[in-house]
């Protein structure tokens, strides 16, 4: 579940936008969920994050949506030979 109380698995940045991966467990095993968002400083010199992007942001929330795409397919790669190689030790 994606929780403030819950940190990140991991965060990929470009600049003040980043790409909060969380890893969660069901049923078939792991899966990961992704926010998106921008941190900015408020009035107070706070820094807080907002899921709105500007007209100029776009193509680089697009770039790293790939690269979370990516990432995410290299963790479910890892955790799919962690499975298999747990699963050959059980057979000894």
């Amino acid at each position: 579940m994606t929780t403030q109380n819950q940190p990140p698995f991991k965060t990929l940045r470009d600049g003040a936008l980043k790409a909060s991966i969380w890893k969660n467990t069901g049923k078939k095993g792991a899966f990961y969920s992704v926010l998106f968002s921008r941190t900015y400083k408020d009035d107070q010199g706070n820094l807080k994050d907002t899921d709105s992007f500007s007209n100029a942001e776009l193509l680089r929330l697009a770039n790293l949506a790939t690269r979370t795409h990516n990432q995410i397919r290299e963790f479910r790669e890892a955790d799919k030979q962690t499975q298999k190689n747990s699963e050959q030790e059980g057979a000894l």
